[in-house]
């Protein structure tokens, strides 16, 4: 790879092969500042160094020499609303560069926290979200996914407050004022994460645990008790867990992400933390990446079905084993349905730009877009046609070949050629893979997911819909609600929401995946009365996946006025990305 149009960065002259962190948290000035040391390789022609960076303030540059360090010539260019500044430094090919920096308060991969947003209401928090190019925000790095490195971080904060990275961070919760992390094993920028707060650490297993806010911990931990044995099955099926420990960071809710899959410390969202393990399989896609992303990882953004379609199919095999094949099924078939129903009425070419080729290059808008359900059907597929005594050796290879390297879809497309294809000849045909990997939509040969208790549900869907005979939803699951409401139409009658609302208390709802597609209904259509808890949920939760959907309805509605005055109460509790996401929505009406 030598060129990500997501960096300015230069890897095929030269790659970070290890970085040195500095950092000194400042609650007050919302700012982090030290120092990043880069040890380099230099492979190709010329001195240069070239940095991504976005915001920051450069406070001075030097390279190694026998005595010490002396000072490099730099520049900084005219930041890029996107991709921020390239910081080019003039080198002598020195194996270590080092970059003295202070952030803005408004770095966009930063959000800190006042006392009144946490659980407990007395110390403040901060939390990094790197993906998708935000570390440029708080380190000066190579932000493209196809360099990777090992770091080690020496972390001064107010003593008060834990300490926690993508790292080697221990399970012992001593609060000194001064941390010391190592991460031995080689991550892309991506990857590198922070966090500070009221943190205690609750175990679940000989290497699994949880840290979160003393209110947190003991719930969470609960709630993912199965981790381990998610962790067994995994490595049963495609390989050892090659990260030591395995921990989950329970944040608070202005967390952008049902959870992002830091190395040794998945951040994840408090909205999946609800008592009844529902919506635990957050935690199978989180632990999924350990394998596909962190281990084999995309070498750039607009191949990230290879990160997110291995996971998402990984994730559906840890379900399928731990918790059985129907929750893995219904798991499938909801999102098959958030993806394809929407193109079934659309021509070729517009399913082109809605769910392209998987080597398709798309234009970066900082989502994953279509592309990851594509890409695990696909391999849902293969695997079909194969059989799992012939694939799950063929992708447990695919992780140890790859593993600690960045691929992009031609590596793939070679490797599954060479050790699937080839060795297996007739089971598939050219044809069949091409329009998997390089025509738009899904397949017409592709089936679709089925659920016997979906199927029962449509029933009492389209029943009540038709009659008003309530349907017997006694015991149903999270994700037979899910079903319910996302097959239904988005415009409900005031007749219909006050008769399911009656009934089932949806308004107000402790589940956020139900409140999602419910809050959606009402806006959609302008259910007045349930519009105050609508405006709490909003004002609560910072999950984009939850609170977008509300958002997007609420102005292609009649809403727009209302979604205005809610995010201006809201926004002060969201993260800068939820922040732009939702700007975005408001100022599309």
């Amino acid at each position: 790879m030598t060129h990500d149009r997501h960096s300015y960065a230069e890897p095929a002259l030269v790659r970070t092969t290890h970085l040195e962190l500095e950092l000194d948290l400042d609650f007050t000035a919302k700012v982090l500042a030290g120092s990043a040391t880069h040890t380099l390789a230099w492979s190709g022609p010329g001195d240069r160094l070239v940095l991504d960076t976005r915001d920051l303030t450069v406070l001075a540059v030097e390279g190694s020499t026998e005595d010490g360090w002396e000072p490099l010539e730099y520049s900084l260019a005219v930041p890029d609303s996107e991709l921020g500044s390239a910081l080019t430094i003039r080198t002598d090919r020195q194996q270590r560069v080092r970059v003295s920096y202070r952030t803005a308060p408004t770095a966009t991969g930063l959000q800190w926290l006042e006392p009144s947003m946490t659980a407990g209401g007395v110390l403040p928090y901060m939390f990094s979200q790197s993906q998708a190019i935000h570390a440029r925000s708080w380190v000066p790095v190579q932000d493209t996914p196809s360099v990777r490195f090992s770091y080690a971080a020496h972390v001064t904060a107010p003593p008060e407050l834990m300490v926690l990275m993508s790292a080697d961070n221990g399970t012992a919760s001593r609060r000194t004022g001064s941390y010391d992390v190592v991460m031995p094993e080689p991550i892309p920028s991506y990857l590198l994460a922070i966090a500070a707060g009221d943190l205690v650490f609750e175990p679940m297993g000989d290497r699994s645990g949880v840290w979160a806010e003393p209110e947190m911990a003991k719930l969470a931990a609960a709630e993912f008790a199965d981790t381990e044995e998610m962790m067994r099955v995994t490595e049963a099926l495609f390989g050892p867990y090659r990260w030591g420990r395995y921990d989950i960071l329970v944040l608070p809710p202005s967390f952008p992400y049902g959870g992002m899959e830091n190395p040794r410390m998945t951040f994840a969202t408090p909205t999946v933390v609800i008592g009844d393990k529902s919506l635990v399989t957050v935690v199978a896609h989180e632990l999924a990446h350990s394998w596909s992303g962190n281990l084999v990882t995309q070498d750039s953004w607009d191949d990230i079905w290879l990160n997110e379609g291995f996971t998402s199919y990984v994730e559906n095999r840890i379900v399928e084993a731990v918790y059985g094949p129907e929750l893995a099924v219904m798991e499938t078939a909801i999102k098959q349905h958030a993806t394809v129903v929407k193109l079934d009425p659309l021509s070729a070419a517009e399913q082109a730009v809605e769910l392209p080729g998987l080597n398709h290059k798309s234009e970066y808008h900082g989502t994953s877009g279509l592309g990851p359900l594509k890409g695990s059907w696909f391999l849902a597929w293969l695997e079909e046609r194969f059989s799992r005594e012939v694939f799950d050796p063929f992708l447990r290879g695919y992780f140890d070949r790859f593993a600690f390297q960045s691929i992009n879809s031609e590596h793939f497309a070679a490797h599954l050629r060479e050790q699937l294809l080839d060795q297996h000849p007739g089971v598939v045909t050219d044809a069949e893979i091409a329009a998997w990997l390089d025509e738009p939509g899904i397949p017409a040969f592709a089936e679709r997911a089925q659920s016997a208790r979906f199927e029962l549900v449509d029933q009492s869907r389209d029943k009540w819909l038709s009659s008003g005979d309530l349907p017997d939803a006694a015991g149903w699951t999270t994700h037979e609600w899910l079903r319910f409401l996302d097959a239904a139409p988005d415009v409900w009658t005031a007749d219909q929401l006050q008769q399911l609302d009656r009934e089932f208390g949806l308004t107000g709802t402790a589940n956020g995946e139900i409140a999602r597609r419910w809050y959606s209904i009402v806006a959609a259509s302008t259910y007045t009365p349930a519009y105050g808890e609508l405006a709490s949920f909003l004002t609560r939760v910072g999950r984009m996946k939850l609170v977008l959907p509300v958002y997007r309805a609420l102005v292609d509605s009649t809403g727009r006025d209302f979604a205005a005055k809610v995010f201006e109460s809201a926004r002060p509790g969201y993260h800068p990305i939820t922040i732009a996401a939702v700007e975005k929505i408001l100022a599309s009406a």
